[in-house]
């Protein structure tokens, strides 16, 4: 008797573990982001990226007419604000978005307006910035854009871009990276609706597990439905809005992707007006149903911009989602924090977020502290914004990953990450730009509860190399380079190449059973710091190279072969 009634306090110590206590507190004063971005018309965006690479998530804010876009870099788990030569903006900005179009490594920045055009600023490096939107092929004309979102339609590793116009003047763009510095405009040709939809936002996704991403689109007004585009693996998409069953015809405001039920098919949830929010369960089929009323996820309030993410580390993703009312009337709420019951409904408990009662449009989620607990970032209407610090007591264990494209792009968007730990699998997916105006922190972060260890992170990159870690231990951040893993892209196993000496001096010698097409020689940052077409007596001059690590990727004609290189 004694032993069973142990048993059943160890068994009740371990739930209480996984389901540990949440808490948030408004630090956006102490973090040195006490800002405010003026009353505008449907809000303003918000990126929560890493813009320098330096591994600490970043904040940038847009802002209404003549105020300026703010930067504000994190040094070490506070805010600087800081101002970079070219990126000057005296009006009303709608969305940021941190993109490396050129994969060159560093990050170019993307902002949309409504009032004077988008405009395409590339980083020559050291954070310095020119204007290309008039090279790139990019429209200079006023688009009246909200959201961009950034993804790669045709795996060929270079980001194409997805505007989303609220007017009734002009349609959605879809603009196709020629990797080349320039855009081509491909709305006609990929089969997206010509049609101006007055949409606010879109994501790319991939609704089939088939490897190519496809578009969501959220319109405003009941006058145009959303729109689901498959895409069909040739540079077109087919609009399967109706068949699917995603074509709502709703107030829709935000795009927000997720695999809330951990089934490996990433589901959408769309705010709204107090009708009440889509939660769009992918079954699998290329069909979704919208579980909002079962689920608890309603809102029945004036919805804006959603957050998917394990606040708590317990394994399943919560949901935050911000409104516009300041919570003056009790029966609509300003904002719901969503807790997730193991991934099948969930239950609203505002008091982890005290005093969250301003009217708000956007938010985005990162890790100030690179503590493994996510945090929140809200951009509040004429009000300070919030930056809501997670700060929970006796928090579980937790993992993040920060890829790196070789044959992909190179922030590696639209990549598909599978995590197991004693056979309980979650999912993640890359994306640059979703929600409602935002741009999430640049580390995908998983919730691994008590568990120290996760079994294997499965990684499906855009080129469609597979790789896969066994045994990684949690409470890190790793940084992935793709080609460093488990490759598997063409005749792999029976291709036997070799390098010496390694660690290398100033010649590296290669000795392969095939002829080597390509090298291409990878920093830790993947950035490609040396490309070599042909070589003479199976010798490579890496004198030029710094000492360090490295990736180089012997391409042949029946494949490519990855090595690990120390440079002395």
């Amino acid at each position: 008797m004694k032993y069973n009634y142990f048993l059943l306090l160890y068994f009740l110590f371990l739930g209480n573990c996984m389901h540990s206590q949440i808490a948030f507190e408004d630090q956006s004063i102490t973090l040195g982001v006490d800002v405010t971005v003026g009353d505008t018309f449907l809000g303003n965006g918000v990126s929560f990226y890493d813009f320098d690479n330096d591994g600490w998530d970043d904040l940038t804010i847009t802002s209404s007419n003549n105020d300026a876009v703010r930067f504000f870099k994190n040094i070490n788990g506070t805010f600087v604000e800081q101002y970079f030569v070219g990126l000057i903006f005296n009006y009303e900005t709608k969305s940021v978005t941190w993109i490396d179009y050129d994969n060159d490594g560093d990050n170019d920045l993307f902002v949309t307006s409504v009032v004077l055009g988008n405009k395409l600023l590339e980083n020559l490096g050291n954070m310095t910035f020119q204007d290309i939107t008039s090279s790139s092929g990019i429209s200079q004309s006023n688009l009246y854009t909200y959201g961009a979102s950034w993804g790669d339609y045709d795996n060929n590793g270079y980001l194409d871009v997805f505007l989303s116009n609220r007017t009734s003047i002009v349609s959605n763009k879809l603009y196709k990276n020629n990797g080349d510095g320039t855009f081509t405009d491909v709305t006609l040709q990929a089969g997206i609706d010509l049609n101006p939809s007055f949409s606010f936002c879109s994501a790319f996704l991939d609704i089939n597990n088939d490897g190519y991403q496809d578009i969501y689109v959220s319109n405003d007004k009941l006058s145009f439905e959303n729109k689901l585009y498959k895409n069909n693996g040739d540079g077109t998409f087919a609009d399967i809005s109706g068949s699917s069953g995603t074509n709502i015809l709703i107030d829709a405001m935000s795009v927000t992707v997720g695999d809330y039920n951990s089934d490996g098919f990433f589901d959408i949830y769309v705010t709204n007006n107090p009708e009440g929010n889509f939660l769009l369960r992918n079954n699998g089929d290329e069909t979704f149903t919208n579980v909002a009323g079962s689920a608890g996820t309603t809102f029945n309030s004036i919805g804006w911009g959603a957050s998917f993410f394990d606040a708590d580390n317990d394994m399943d993703l919560d949901l935050y989602v911000s409104g516009q009312l300041d919570g003056s009337v009790p029966s609509l709420l300003s904002a719901a924090f969503y807790e997730s019951n193991n991934g099948n409904n969930f239950t609203v408990n505002n008091s982890y977020f005290p005093g969250d009662n301003r009217s708000s449009h956007s938010n985005a989620i990162g890790d100030i502290n690179n503590d493994g607990l996510i945090d929140v970032v809200v951009i509040n209407n004429d009000d300070l914004i919030f930056l809501w610090k997670n700060v929970s007591p006796n928090p579980l264990n937790w993992i993040k990953l920060k890829l790196l494209g070789t044959e992909s792009n190179k922030n590696a968007v639209g990549a598909k990450i599978e995590i197991s730990i004693n056979n309980e699998k979650q999912y993640r997916y890359t994306f640059c730009g979703q929600g409602y105006l935002a741009q999430y922190g640049s580390k995908v972060h998983f919730g691994v509860g008590t568990n120290t260890v996760i079994d294997y992170i499965k990684i499906n990159w855009p080129s469609g190399i597979e790789e896969t870690y066994f045994n990684v231990p949690a409470n890190q951040t790793m940084n992935i380079i793709e080609g460093d893993g488990t490759l598997n892209i063409g005749d792999i196993s029976s291709n036997k190449s070799y390098i010496y000496p390694n660690p290398v001096g100033d010649i590296l010698r290669i000795n392969s059973d095939r002829t080597i097409n390509r090298i291409k020689v990878i920093n830790t940052l993947g950035q490609d710091v040396l490309v070599v077409n042909l070589i003479e007596n199976s010798c490579l001059d890496v004198s030029s190279l710094h000492a360090g690590h490295y990736i180089i990727l012997l391409e042949s004609d029946r494949g490519i072969s990855n090595h690990k290189l120390i440079k002395y």
